[in-house]
């Protein structure tokens, strides 16, 4: 049986040699798991945790791997998670993805094109890729393509491609078919009237029309000559506020992306979803928790029209905190040049996460990780980041940066070729650093230096330190170990710069100071880096190349 001391090791290991560095609050859920009567002094084990992570954090990765070897370590089997539709059939599934192409798509669309497509992919069925594309007002073509791009990135491919705005008759007829059965009407009342009518007030006159005088208005309305919106007759005393006759469609003048002035009078999206769904033969079409109380009138209009509801199946919404996800935030922030554009590496937005350097299989895991579920949560970038880390990690090759460089000189270094493997673990290759007398160091590590100092440049050598301060002088010292070592690029390093993306906003609203700037240099091996490629720079993170010219490479943050 293990003694306390020991089984803090074995969890601190672990902890360190998965992330890099252990941390305490990692740690000790794991410890008092195994050992439960620690409880009873805390405060010893936090001492004890503390000061065996304080030795563990030093040690090369390679060295944790080896005590590591000392202890046994329950692998936890998870069941694979699949997504379970109500009463789904295998080989007769169809689902949908159906953005409205008014803003480049974010994190919170790839959660939802992701659950439709699996769900489509586990019951041997289809998914539609849908454009609700019924607000001439918002939409452009260049964000379909952004939609269409976005999902080609994250892998995700469908069996349809459909256009709501291609389907404009068969929602003109379900409109008529509604307005002669009674259940709509076209209301000439203005907009405060209306809302006083659904607020309990007078109801207006429009409302106790035939359904033969509603058509003769549709007909006008449709034409131009008349200045109208289509109501659905509801329950004016409901408790759910969206069934107090509720817009169904509405005139909107301006020229459509794709249809342009053909069509004047545009559907809602509540009438629009109920036809569409109906034509393609939705089985399970899901939707976002938000939605919650238009399933009322969405099972009302497939009742209306004498049609069959499919099985509405409901997720939560994902929210990531201080990152905004509506077009009403996002949109200001690009317009108003607060941020680089879509795909500021700030933004949950697709293009500003490839551009970070997320890969897709770290968004799909993530965004997969909630399921169907309405429990509704707010989790920050931790979760994603440290997903795409293990992804990243065995086929980053590994470099050599220091922040703020301080020239140090190093007495009786002669020049030399270095070869340095690219992974500490994986086979990447070699990468060749040639040393003379003079390199470089982070102004970080310069400050700490004293004299008579001893210690080791990584994968290099030991050094002494003769002089410290703003001209560091060192000597060469031999093989010994040493406790300290330091980052440090040749003579010949390559100016670099790094952006760091922070939370975009603070206390709610937008922070200027959420783009951080490293600066430094590299060492010369990143010349070859192409664009877009991702690297990890040691004891730093890891950093995708986003742009270069001949005297500079500009790299951001991933994780």
């Amino acid at each position: 049986m293990l003694s306390l001391v020991e089984i803090i090791k074995k969890h601190v290991l672990k902890n360190a040699y998965d992330y890099g560095l252990a941390d305490p609050r990692s740690v000790v859920g794991r410890v008092i798991g195994e050992c439960p009567e620690c409880k009873k002094d805390m405060k010893e084990t936090m001492k004890l945790i503390a000061s065996t992570i304080g030795e563990i954090n030093k040690m090369k990765k390679e060295e944790i791997e080896k005590e590591m070897q000392a202890f046994e370590y329950i692998t936890k089997v998870e069941k694979e998670k699949t997504l379970e539709l109500p009463n789904a059939q295998k080989g007769n599934v169809v689902t949908r993805f159906p953005p409205e192409p008014s803003g480049y798509p974010h994190i919170g669309h790839a959660k939802a094109a992701f659950l439709n497509f699996e769900a489509a992919k586990i019951y041997d069925g289809k998914m539609i890729l849908r454009f609700d594309d019924t607000n001439p007002e918002k939409e452009s073509i260049e964000y379909v393509e952004a939609i269409k791009e976005g999902l080609e990135w994250l892998g995700i491919t469908w069996d349809k491609e459909s256009y709501t705005s291609d389907h404009m008759n068969e929602i003109y007829n379900a409109a008529e078919k509604l307005i002669k059965g009674g259940k709509a009407y076209v209301c000439v009342a203005d907009q405060p009237e209306i809302s006083e009518m659904r607020s309990g007030g007078s109801i207006v006159a429009c409302r106790k029309l035939s359904a033969q005088e509603n058509m003769e208005r549709w007909v006008r309305m449709l034409s131009g000559s008349l200045k109208a919106v289509l109501l659905y007759k509801g329950n004016l005393e409901s408790q759910n506020t969206v069934m107090r006759d509720p817009a169904l469609a509405r005139i909107l003048e301006t020229a459509h992306y794709k249809q342009g002035t053909k069509y004047r009078v545009w559907p809602g999206y509540d009438l629009a979803v109920v036809v569409m769904d109906h034509l393609e033969g939705l089985t399970h079409p899901m939707r976002s928790k938000e939605y919650e109380l238009r399933n009322e009138l969405y099972s009302s209009l497939f009742a209306d029209l004498g049609w069959k509801k499919p099985e509405l199946v409901e997720f939560s919404r994902l929210n990531i905190l201080n990152a905004p996800i509506s077009k009403r935030l996002l949109t200001p922030l690009v317009t108003e040049h607060k941020v680089l554009g879509w795909d500021d590496p700030r933004l949950p937005t697709l293009a500003g996460l490839r551009r970070r350097g997320i890969v897709p299989e770290a968004i799909k895991n993530f965004v997969l990780s909630f399921g169907l579920s309405k429990v509704e949560s707010e989790p920050d970038w931790g979760m994603l980041l440290k997903e795409n880390k293990k992804i990243i990690d065995p086929i980053s090759a590994h470099y050599f940066f220091v922040q703020d460089p301080v020239e140090l000189e190093i007495m009786g270094g002669e020049t030399q070729k270095v070869t340095l493997k690219k992974h500490p673990k994986q086979d990447l290759g070699f990468r060749e650093i040639e040393v003379g007398s003079k390199i470089y160091i982070s102004k970080k590590d310069a400050d700490g230096l004293k004299s008579a100092d001893e210690i080791r440049l990584k994968d290099l050598y030991n050094i002494k330190i003769i002089e410290a301060g703003n001209a560091i002088k060192a000597e060469l010292a031999g093989d010994k170990m040493v406790d300290k070592k330091i980052q440090w690029v040749p003579e010949n390093g390559i100016k670099c710069k790094i952006l760091i993306p922070n939370d975009l906003l603070k206390d709610g609203k937008f922070d200027p100071e959420s783009l951080q700037e490293a600066v430094g240099l590299c060492e010369p091996g990143c010349l070859e880096l192409k664009v877009g490629e991702t690297i990890q720079f040691e004891r730093f993170g890891f950093c995708k190349l986003d742009a270069k010219d001949k005297n500079m490479r500009v790299f951001i943050y991933s994780c």
